[in-house]
């Protein structure tokens, strides 16, 4: 709604107007000039386009610019001389005269002459035996036996822990030892280890090993896979049987046993990997302790191993010796504490007992074991033979690598007896030491040859090649006379012998090259010692 309003011309300025202005030019006066009332009147919508982006557009210029023209030029040079040269590095030969020829028919002779002489020697020599066994030996001969390492665990010498068993790799490169305690004391709650030191490795350090495991109680004995060179397998004083990866410091255990009615209830003394029959790459682990229970276990699931094979030792199942002790009335077990496997027979094998007898033993056994010990399999006898005992209990066992009947033990009496399993008396029986005789191994290389570990402090090796009376050598261990409880042969470095001790420390030996150096006819010289007495 718009209003308009009639034009009308100003006037003088003057009162008059002012209120002509206030009373809306209501005047009475009559003309054209004069507005009526004030009138009401709709227009139209009035629209002013605006000029301000048109006359902003006009503005806008464009300007460019140039740089000045780059001057370029181009020029040539040329040598004014130039010469070619040539080097020889060697002379020219000289031609060689040629050589004189020899006197055909002289040389020919000489052949004819000589020909009957040097055949008749080397048909000689083809039928000697003067070289049998003969190896050749390209390295320096070692003419004495010396120590090479000396290694132990700071932390665990101070708490004053033996070293248990010691055990070599795949690779032979990695030596592997257990602490524990094997005298009087708080077993229940003692903590041990298990050290590990690779000898090939650059920067060795003796007292910072390689891989540490912390184990929760005393470790008794430990034993090497025999194909996966980081694994290593552990009894322990609880009972348990351990498994354990090297290669994973921040979680080494893979499989554990666990308590339960399938576990050892006593210490477990030693542990051995047995071949799978016809699975040579397959491993089962075996294990021995005092309660009279012989374990085989393979790797289940959720980290644990399972019982595959169970064996019980009664006295009233063994084979009869008129040798052996009646047992208290009451008493039925028979304490196992070696082991040792038949190189020849994967089924065979044998113990070391608490009675001091050792028994042949077969994993083919089918009698069922007159015991009421819960089992999730069924236990069997195992025990074929037995044989006359030591005068106290047996400690250790080994089975001889060349020889499939032959086998030596030691134990407290102190003595080495040499079996043939073909009879109970001993072959031979050596008085090594006073006190007791913790281990006794028999050479991977040398087939007369075996080392034993006494509770004086020195380590023994015979050759009954040399003498069946005493020891070839004896190397001390212990200055003060701790006893030395454990050693094993490098079988993939024959010159190497470690020994562990009472004082935490184990000494690696490097053998002189007559322990490792087979001579001729040895092996038939076992073979008749064997043959000797056993007829």
């Amino acid at each position: 709604m718009a209003t308009r309003l009639q034009p009308r011309p100003f006037g003088p300025a003057g009162s008059e107007s002012a209120v002509a202005l206030a009373t809306g030019w209501a005047a009475s006066a009559e003309g054209p000039w004069r507005p009526g009332p004030l009138q009401d009147e709709t227009l139209g919508v009035a629209s002013v386009p605006s000029q301000w982006r048109g006359v902003q557009g006009v503005r806008g210029e464009t300007k460019s610019c140039q740089t000045a023209s780059v001057a370029t030029a181009e020029a040539g040079t040329q040598a004014r001389k130039r010469a070619d040269a040539q080097v020889q590095t060697e002379a020219p030969a000289l031609p060689v005269p040629p050589a004189p020829r020899p006197d055909a028919p002289g040389l020919l002779a000489f052949l004819h002459r000589v020909e009957p002489v040097v055949t008749r020697e080397l048909s000689r020599n083809w039928r000697s035996h003067a070289f049998d066994g003969f190896e050749v030996t390209w390295t320096e001969p070692q003419q004495t036996v010396t120590c090479l390492h000396t290694l132990g665990y700071p932390l665990a010498q101070v708490q004053g822990l033996h070293v248990t068993s010691v055990s070599w790799n795949a690779t032979g490169s990695v030596l592997a030892c257990a602490y524990g305690r094997l005298d009087d004391g708080d077993w229940s709650t003692l903590r041990s280890y298990v050290c590990a030191w690779n000898l090939d490795r650059r920067g060795l350090h003796p007292q910072q090993p390689w891989a540490v495991v912390e184990v929760p109680s005393a470790t008794m004995c430990l034993a090497f896979h025999p194909t996966q060179p980081s694994q290593v397998a552990g009894g322990l004083y609880s009972g348990e049987v351990l498994l354990w990866d090297l290669s994973r410091p921040e979680d080494p255990l893979l499989w554990r046993t666990g308590l339960t009615d399938d576990s050892h209830t006593d210490p477990v003394y030693q542990v051995a990997w047995l071949p799978e029959a016809g699975h040579s790459h397959c491993f089962r682990l075996l294990s021995v302790a005092p309660d009279g229970k012989v374990l085989l276990w393979q790797a289940g699931g959720m980290g644990s191993l399972q019982l595959r094979e169970g064996f019980a030792l009664v006295m009233q199942q063994l084979p009869r010796s008129a040798r052996l002790k009646k047992p208290p009335r009451g008493e039925t077990e028979v304490g196992a504490t070696a082991v040792a496997l038949s190189s020849f027979d994967p089924s065979l094998f044998i113990l070391g007992t608490e009675g001091g007898f050792p028994l042949k033993c077969s994993l083919a056994s089918e009698v069922v074991a007159q015991v009421r010990t819960p089992s999730s399999v069924p236990l069997r006898a195992p025990a074929r033979f037995t044989f006359s005992p030591h005068s106290g209990p047996i400690y250790s066992v080994s089975c001889s690598p060349f020889h499939r009947n032959l086998f030596v033990s030691a134990g407290t009496d102190g003595h080495v007896h040499l079996y043939s399993m073909l009879q109970a008396q001993p072959l031979a029986s050596l008085r090594l030491s006073h006190q007791y005789l913790f281990a006794v191994r028999w050479s991977p290389v040398r087939p007369l040859v075996f080392a034993a570990a006494s509770g004086e402090g020195d380590v023994q090796l015979f050759d009954l090649q040399r003498s069946s009376q005493k020891p070839t050598v004896s190397v001390t261990q212990t200055q003060d006379g701790s006893p030395v409880y454990c050693l094993e042969f490098n079988s993939q470095q024959p010159q190497l012998l470690a020994a562990g001790d009472a004082k935490g420390t184990v000494k690696v030996w490097r053998l002189s090259s007559a322990f490792m150096e087979q001579g001729p006819r040895e092996i038939e010289d076992l073979d008749c010692l064997a043959a000797e007495v056993a007829t």
